[in-house]
């Protein structure tokens, strides 16, 4: 089965033609990686590392200096291409009012289709679905900037969503909101994912977040350097650290406790999972106590 997002040997620099003579700087370096439709991957790296210009390249903003973007075995880099790209993959940014266009929320979701030239019944009926999939159809009617930053970010991943793609980008949108928000906006991500089965490419800085998904893809220096499931890339903590990222608390709770010489598994990512590997320590008379 051919992936639904695909990169081959992909290569991607910027070029600073305000010097003299222009500096180019590599980002991305033979790049090779597959998504699945219906994935939800993680995407971790710290700042520079080229994830977010990664996931530029998948939705055609970043054109391949070299090597192959293909999305659903469309080429990026072949312009009739490009809106049928946009089409089918969507991208929500780190902070929702650079996407938020209108003064009313339905305005707002309405805004690409209306674009497009999408008839005003199925323009009707594409917004409404789309805040009540995001849980804010009630106030379809108010201001956007009135609304909390949660909220922003649900309204600018609805005006994606009325859009119908078959995949969602999200750059880091919860990195500008406070927990309560990024519950939201992840609760969200995650039934879009598992109830609609929209190809979800988080980038992220919150471990507990990249726990949630299917997979994580790591990235340092413009290069892949881990690609496995959460369980499998959170467990080698140590690597983690050496590239500058940190790991979910109870993992990095057990990998302390575990260099004190308990006798802990590996591969813990969950609260759950750490409390019952804990128990399993204590005497049974303790357990039942506790």
């Amino acid at each position: 089965m051919s992936a639904f997002l695909h990169a081959e040997d992909l290569c991607f620099s910027y070029i600073n033609d305000v010097e003299e003579p222009p500096v180019k700087t590599e980002v991305l370096k033979h790049i090779d990686l597959d998504i699945q439709k219906g994935e939800f991957v993680a995407i971790l790296g710290h700042n520079g590392s080229g994830k977010s210009t990664l996931a530029k390249c998948f939705n055609a903003i970043n054109l391949p200096e070299s090597g192959k973007v293909t999305v659903d075995g469309m080429d990026t880099a072949d312009d009739n291409n490009l809106l049928e790209i946009r089409k089918r993959v969507g991208m929500v940014f780190q902070n929702p009012d650079n996407q938020i266009v209108a003064t009313i929320v339905e305005e707002d979701v309405a805004f690409a289709l209306e674009n497009l030239g999408v008839e005003p019944k199925e323009i009707r009926r594409r917004v409404d679905d789309a805040l009540k999939t995001v849980g804010m159809y009630e106030y379809r009617m108010h201001a956007p900037h009135k609304l909390s930053g949660g909220q922003k970010q649900r309204v600018a991943i609805a005006g994606i969503i009325a859009m119908k793609p078959d995949c969602i980008l999200l750059d880091e949108p919860t990195a500008m909101l406070d927990p309560k928000g990024r519950s939201e906006v992840m609760k969200t991500i995650k039934m879009l994912n598992r109830e609609q089965g929209v190809t979800i490419v988080l980038i992220t800085h919150y471990m507990e977040e990249a726990a949630q998904a299917d997979r994580i893809v790591v990235i340092d220096g413009g290069e892949v350097v881990l690609d496995n499931t959460p369980k499998k890339v959170f467990s080698q903590v140590s690597t983690m650290k050496n590239l500058g990222l940190d790991v979910p608390q109870v993992t990095e709770l057990i990998w302390e406790l575990q260099k004190q010489g308990l006798d802990l598994p590996d591969e813990i990512i969950t609260e759950d999972e750490c409390v019952e590997a804990l128990e399993r320590l204590l005497p049974k008379g303790e357990q039942s106590d506790a």
